[in-house]
């Protein structure tokens, strides 16, 4: 199997010294609280964990620190539609490596609606450069199921040599959907691209040359797939479906 041998585009993200030690939002989530120096895996690094962790706030830390929308698109894109992201970026330290990503994209599942109607509001401007939409397939985003778009954005605007961060991507995506996203993520790995994608899902953290951090109330530490909650979950919903509904409707 063919991997990426290319230098990592992003090596760790560390918190600066001096952050605040007080309950407010963020710092009082347990990925901040416990926080340990984030080495990122070469090609894919996911953050799992249950709701309420913190995985969705650091991503956006990490993206805004690094020059991105806080509700995502590409380093391009300025615009907000409401204005709630919080003040990590200004206590992360990330280290980069030598090699500068020729492609870049911050995905939020739960806003890039917002990042579709930017797209559309900067193609009715009067312009003789491309449109934007045809880096994206050509079609309205808006035109689209929310799960054709994503995978749309995901086959045509990701073009390799890349540094991706996707903030649970398979919130539209069915499992035969997740299943192409992992094929794609790996066509993506041997173009020289990184992933940092914080997820849910059990297909989709499968990516075997990867690492997963696991984010719980004690703090975090790397997990192999089958530790994870959800992959136990799922695993004994399946295999054990009748007794575990049982309790659960009791």
């Amino acid at each position: 199997m063919k991997l990426n041998q290319t230098l990592q585009h992003i090596k760790s993200v560390d918190l600066i010294d001096s952050i605040p030690k007080d309950d407010q939002f963020p710092f009082n989530l347990p990925v901040l609280q416990f926080f340990q120096k984030l080495h990122l895996h070469p090609n894919v690094t996911y953050i799992v964990g249950e709701n309420g962790m913190g995985k969705s706030t650091l991503l956006e830390g990490i993206a805004v620190a690094l020059g991105f929308n806080p509700e995502g698109g590409t380093l391009n894109f300025n615009f907000s539609s409401y204005d709630s992201h919080s003040s990590l970026d200004n206590y992360l330290r990330i280290a980069k490596g030598v090699k500068k990503p020729k492609d870049s994209f911050f995905f939020r599942a739960e806003t890039f609606y917002n990042v579709s109607t930017n797209i559309e509001e900067l193609d009715v401007q009067a312009s003789s450069a491309p449109k934007v939409i045809d880096s994206y397939g050509g079609k309205s985003l808006h035109e689209q199921s929310h799960g054709e778009a994503f995978f749309a954005t995901f086959m045509n605007r990701f073009s390799g040599d890349g540094l991706y961060i996707l903030d649970e991507p398979e919130a539209a995506l069915s499992p035969l959907r997740q299943m192409s996203m992992l094929a794609r993520i790996h066509d993506l790995v041997n173009q020289g691209s990184q992933f940092i994608i914080s997820t849910h899902s059990p297909i989709i953290m499968a990516y075997e040359h990867a690492k997963i951090i696991q984010l719980t109330e004690e703090g975090m530490a790397e997990s192999r797939l089958e530790e994870t909650s959800q992959y136990s979950i799922m695993k004994q919903f399946f295999e054990d479906k009748e007794r575990l509904l049982h309790h659960l409707f009791q």
